[in-house]
């Protein structure tokens, strides 16, 4: 199912009066310090009224059947707001491992419950080093003589995985990584909280001791599954960095309009307009890069992959370079802890390195076409 202009022109402003009614700077603020990291009476408006856990699930599993376009307005939408939410980590993560699995199974026992929203979710694949490679999986999981497995290690950087009702672990079997579900109140299984530099995306570090675990998906299918997950999560990210990015412009805009400096407005200075001018550029550049790769991996066009990593690339810079224009823009003002932009450059640096950093995202660019 694919949605009109005028159909997404109105997802947007549903989306966005929504999130200025729910996600304001002073909520934002209160749930940084909280535990959970999120609004559970929120996160219920969001699924009831407004559908958007199950927007891009199939019909066939609960959802509405829509594409990465729509899904890419309510992520722009998000990172705009600085939304504390488990959507993320349950709908780019949780359900797309899950769909990449092929496992009819498993999907039609799981993403009903994430489609609805009383399901949240989340992707737990790094370790210690932080990488997102399966490859680099230590986790272990083998039979446990009933039908079932069992899997140890430890995980980190998982995002919402203190809260998460289900997680989907990469572990390794003697035929490779492979994924594999976890339930929430598992016995072995132990999480917590990791200080990090963006407090608006919660990560946790988890322990898993002979953990039960249901197998998704083949053996050994876990590099295929992350593959198409890092495809697709990129681009949800990268429209939720443009997202974040177009607030930090609009930000700067507005500032440098009604503060005057020597009896005039400092927007009319010229190295204060060549920053928003910059700041422009950038973010039209990443909406494009972002909106294109959706575009594609909803035609499902073989020139997703290598549009999904140039967006995730620009993206990740667009963001960095609007959220550190917006601080010089607001001067002094700008690197309190009582304004709002440090926030924007947080999350703009936790988003730039979440799945590994510029290295790993060049070089994901570069092997998508085939140097």
């Amino acid at each position: 199912m694919t949605a009109d202009e005028s159909e997404l022109r109105e997802l947007r402003a549903s989306v966005r009066e929504f999130m200025e009614a729910k996600s304001p700077e002073d909520a934002v603020r209160k749930l940084m310090e909280s535990e959970p990291r999120f609004d559970p009476a929120v996160w219920s408006q969001a699924a009831d009224q407004l559908r958007l856990p199950g927007l891009a699930i199939p019909e066939e599993f609960g959802g509405d059947g829509f594409g990465l376009v729509e899904l890419g307005v309510v992520l722009e939408e998000m990172g705009r707001a600085l939304f504390c939410a488990p959507f993320f980590a349950t709908v780019l993560l949780a359900a797309q491992a899950l769909l990449a699995s092929g496992d009819k199974e498993a999907c039609a026992r799981l993403l009903p419950g994430i489609a609805s929203g009383r399901t949240t979710a989340t992707l737990a694949v790094a370790e210690d080093y932080g990488s997102w490679d399966p490859a680099m999986v230590s986790a272990r999981a083998v039979p446990d003589g009933d039908g079932g497995w069992t899997v140890r290690g430890r995980k980190c950087f998982v995002v919402d995985g203190t809260t998460a009702d289900l997680i989907l672990v990469v572990a390794r079997t003697v035929a490779g990584p492979t994924l594999f579900a976890v339930e929430r109140e598992a016995v072995g299984l132990t999480a917590e909280p990791m200080e990090t530099l963006d407090a608006t995306r919660a990560m946790a570090r988890l322990t898993l001791d002979a953990v039960p675990a249901m197998l998704v998906g083949a053996q050994g299918a876990g590099g295929r599954i992350m593959a198409k997950v890092l495809d697709i999560a990129s681009v949800g990210l990268a429209a939720e960095q443009a997202g974040g990015a177009r607030r930090c412009l609009e930000t700067s805009a507005d500032y440098a309009r009604v503060r005057h400096q020597f009896g005039r407005p400092i927007g009319s200075f010229q190295a204060v307009k060549h920053k928003c001018a910059d700041m422009l550029v950038q973010v039209e550049l990443a909406e494009a890069a972002s909106r294109e790769a959706a575009r594609l991996a909803d035609e499902d066009s073989p020139d997703f992959p290598v549009a999904a990593a140039v967006a995730h690339a620009g993206c990740s810079r667009a963001y960095m370079v609007t959220a550190m224009e917006n601080i010089q823009v607001h001067g002094g003002i700008g690197f309190t802890w009582e304004h709002l932009a440090h926030l924007y450059f947080r999350r703009a640096k936790s988003s730039q390195l979440l799945f590994g950093g510029p290295a790993v995202y060049y070089e994901r660019l570069l092997d998508r076409l085939g140097i």
